[in-house]
């Protein structure tokens, strides 16, 4: 007797064990599209990831940079506080000034006052709002150091030119530095900024002045030139010889009062 359902076309009924490896299949490929599906994925955020990681790391390497460069100033060593301070440079994304405001720093407490003062002024131009008042403060600190120097080296002149230019400076300044909020964001909590501020404008105006040249009548009045020994040798010989002359006229004449008149 034949089947009925395969003598009308149709298929055999599955074995379990076919049914089995059927689905066995299906799981092995709905495996193999999942796990496609994770590697395309994963390679997908991978950049998101590795930016993810980049920008916690480098959060983390700012705050261990600037803690170091603080404290390798703090004890003096300025050499220390400035090679931290440049790892800072790296990646400069996150507030960009503070990494060329501590290398200016570091090298002015190393006395490295022009390589400071081109450090601080690139910190300047890359600093926004607030940021400017704590850079021209240290920026003024080391011109009116550098003017100190070259009066030192006997440069009034160039010391009064320093000396001015920190004074533009701190008269730049805006107003808002004179504000709470500006004196929390100071680098240094301990200074009063607008004490700070008053007390160099003050000091840079007295130095200035100091180092002012006289004016002209002063400066004629030393450069008047002095009359040679020749000359003078010759001007005592001739009142020699006026005092010889009148007191032979005053013998001629008999005497006088006894008191000479003036000539």
């Amino acid at each position: 007797m034949t089947d009925l359902s395969a003598r009308a076309g149709g298929t055999p009924s599955d074995s379990p064990e076919d049914l089995k490896a059927s689905a066995a299949a299906a799981l092995l490929a709905s495996n193999r599209r999942r796990r496609r599906i994770r590697r395309w994925i994963a390679i997908g955020t991978l950049p998101l990831t590795l930016a993810a990681l980049l920008f916690v790391g480098k959060i983390l390497s700012m705050y261990a940079f600037a803690h170091q460069s603080i404290t390798a100033y703090v004890a003096d060593d300025y050499a220390g506080s400035e090679a931290s301070a440049r790892g800072q440079e790296f990646l400069n994304w996150f507030e960009p000034f503070k990494a060329p405001f501590n290398v200016g720093t570091a090298l002015a407490g190393a006395e490295k006052l022009p390589d400071a003062r081109a450090k601080l002024e690139e910190s300047l131009d890359l600093a926004t709002g607030l940021e400017v008042c704590t850079v021209r403060i240290n920026l003024a600190l080391v011109l009116e150091r550098m003017g100190d120097a070259a009066r030192a080296e006997g440069d009034g002149a160039g010391a009064a030119e320093f000396y001015g230019e920190a004074l533009t400076i701190t008269t730049e300044m805006p107003e808002e530095c004179n504000s709470d909020e500006a004196q929390e964001q100071s680098s240094d909590p301990d200074r009063d900024m607008q004490q700070s501020r008053e007390d160099l404008e003050d000091r840079l105006k007295q130095k200035q002045q100091n180092e002012q040249p006289p004016p002209e009548e002063e400066q004629e009045q030393e450069q008047e030139p002095q009359p040679s020994d020749e000359k003078l040798e010759e001007l005592e010989d001739k009142l020699e010889q006026g005092t010889q002359e009148r007191d032979q006229q005053q013998g001629d004449d008999g005497g006088g009062s006894g008191t000479d008149k003036p000539w």
